[in-house]
């Protein structure tokens, strides 16, 4: 079941790979992603000593929080991946030029995952020739909506 999709990353970048991590959160996190107090529009992922972090991703606290925590509603957060997984990322990302950008939050056996995508900037051309073919995947379900009713 996904708890919320990052568009902005599918407009902005090529997706070439996906792979799903598992993410390191504190209690109230977990309690406020349940409750959909979450964005990661603004998201990014880094590589630091051979380890993955996200960073920018905004969780508010609820409001009925724990009185003895101070809530950081924009910490760094650590993402596990396995061994082979994490060097191959490190090779496409020095290497290749490519970037790594959070798709989206989800529950995977009771446990809440975030799928990363490995990517590729888009170009202003680009993101035209995408707005272009979704427009026109509209236009063609709307005829041949019409032209079933009328059948």
């Amino acid at each position: 079941m996904t708890i919320i999709t990052n568009k902005k990353a599918f407009h902005d970048y090529f997706i070439e790979e996906k792979y799903e991590a598992g993410i390191v959160l504190e209690g109230w996190e977990v309690k406020a992603v349940r409750d959909n107090r979450i964005n990661i529009k603004e998201s990014y992922v880094i590589i630091q000593r051979g380890e993955i972090y996200l960073l920018g991703c905004h969780i508010t606290p609820l409001g009925a929080a724990s009185t003895h925590i101070r809530p950081d509603a924009i910490r760094t957060r650590k993402l596990l991946l396995k061994g082979q997984e994490i060097v191959k990322l490190i090779g496409k990302v020095e290497r290749s030029g490519f970037t790594l950008v959070p798709l989206d939050f989800h529950f995977s056996k009771g446990k809440i995952k975030v799928q990363i995508g490995l990517a590729k900037g888009k170009k202003q051309y680009d993101k035209r020739q995408t707005e272009k073919e979704k427009d026109w995947q509209r236009e063609k379900e709307r005829i041949l909506r019409s032209a079933n009713k009328q059948a």
